[in-house]
């Protein structure tokens, strides 16, 4: 006992090495998320594409909404036609303006003119399509920022338990090394009293090395697993590491799964709105064939003078525009935003068939992922039993060095393996809940 105990205390001696080797920024679960939806660039970009769906939405209020403008023109001119014209709206014409010779050679004229005009639609058909359209795709882009968000999630809970795990190999590592120092010494002093040959020294001590460079690669996997989360969170974290405030779960709760995919998934639902959308546009192109009415209207000042208001005059009136033939340019694009309707119609019917795929094989990996803990639990307290029997049976001289170190090597291999196995269970049982939202 007196031995395990001295094992275990240069082992956390060993940790707190590697942990202040470097400075270490202590991170909470809790508080990841919040962070990654302040932070992240990926949710950045789903929200500017949202932004974006929602503008064209905005856009389509000019359907309901009356279009007015306002302008200033000024002119000068020796045109027959535009002088005349010029001083009618003016309302300067007297009697010798129609003299032939200067109706035909007028004077240089000056005309400056200020008019508001107003568009009001009133009936466009293929333009309330287009506005539900606009709906659907606005709508689309909303459920898919927030299947992002559930996606980041989902990923950084994954990234924050893989650095779990790399300080928990850490930790076993530094203990397997520290177990193999303490063998070397053991080893050392019986080479020294003639008890053991030198090719059992040289096992050792190549067992040593490979221990200490495990021991370096967890700790490398430490820092990309910080690296990581740090690229998720949008952190600039240098050559420092994270570390978790809570430790990495070694037990597992079993949960009864869904089997059947659920359309109000955030994703499938907006791929059903993605597929109105195109249907929208479909019937858009098609209500072109039909008339549009509008209305339209302006007040006009004009004047000699810049920015003078002599004379007035209105125009009000309704148009009915009917686009008879173009040349089969509306043709083309009815036919065309069938074809993307119906390809849109394929693509979620695939999708669909695709996640229920994924799903089923989820069910299955994590029943094989529960039997794989159940079986690594077992292996380890095997091989924890193995190594403590011969331990004990190699200090009484009743084992070799070989032994000795193929169950220590044993027993930590299965350590890590049930970790692994573990890390491996919890996630999928997470992605499995993301599948099933």
């Amino acid at each position: 006992m007196k031995k395990i105990n001295v094992i275990v205390f240069t082992a956390t001696i060993l940790i707190s090495a590697f942990s202040y080797g470097q400075d270490t920024l202590a991170i909470s679960k809790s508080d990841l998320w919040q962070k990654v939806s302040d932070k992240n660039l990926q949710i950045k970009i789903a929200n500017q594409e949202f932004k974006s769906a929602q503008a064209d939405y905005k856009q389509s209020n000019s359907l309901f909404l009356p279009n007015i403008t306002a302008s200033h023109t000024a002119i000068s001119t020796t045109n027959p036609l535009m002088a005349f014209g010029s001083k009618l709206n003016q309302g300067i014409l007297t009697a010798s303006d129609f003299d032939p010779s200067l109706l035909n050679n007028p004077n240089r004229t000056q005309n400056y003119a200020t008019k508001i005009e107003v568009l009001q639609p009133l009936i466009n058909v293929d333009g309330i399509y287009g506005r539900q359209a606009a709906k659907a795709k606005m709508n689309a882009f909303q459920l898919q920022t927030e299947r992002t968000k559930e996606y980041l999630e989902l990923e950084v809970n994954k990234s924050f338990m893989e650095l779990q795990l790399g300080y928990k190999a850490v930790a076993v590592l530094a203990k397997a090394n520290t177990t193999a120092d303490a063998n070397l010494k053991l080893i050392k002093n019986y080479f020294k009293q003639g008890i053991l040959q030198k090719t059992d020294l040289l096992s050792v001590q190549v067992r040593v090395n490979e221990i200490k460079n495990q021991l370096q690669y967890a700790k490398s996997n430490v820092q990309n697993a910080s690296d990581y989360l740090a690229f998720l969170l949008n952190e600039d974290i240098g050559d420092n590491v994270y570390k978790p405030t809570e430790a990495l779960e070694n037990t597992i709760s079993i949960i009864n799964n869904e089997t059947k995919l659920s359309d109000n998934r955030k994703d499938i639902q907006a791929m059903d709105q993605s597929t109105e959308a195109y249907q929208k546009m479909f019937l858009s192109s098609k209500m072109n064939f039909l008339p549009r009415l509008n209305a339209f209207g302006s007040y006009e000042l004009y004047d000699d003078k810049l920015f003078g208001t002599t004379a007035k005059g209105y125009v009000v009136g309704a148009q009915l525009l009917w686009n008879v033939f173009d040349g089969f340019k509306s043709i083309g694009k009815m036919e065309k935003a069938k074809a993307d309707f119906q390809k849109a119609e394929i693509e979620t019917q695939q999708y669909k068939a695709k996640s229920q795929l994924e799903l089923n094989k989820i069910n299955r990996q994590i029943k094989d992922a529960e039997n794989k803990v159940n079986l690594s639990k077992l292996d380890l307290e095997q091989s924890q039993e193995a190594y403590r029997i011969r331990s004990n049976r190699f200090t009484q001289g009743l084992e070799k060095t070989t032994d000795l170190l193929q169950a220590e090597t044993q027993m930590f291999k299965k350590e890590l393996e049930y970790l692994q196995a573990v890390f491996e269970y919890n996630f999928t049982q997470q992605y499995l809940q993301f599948l099933t939202k």
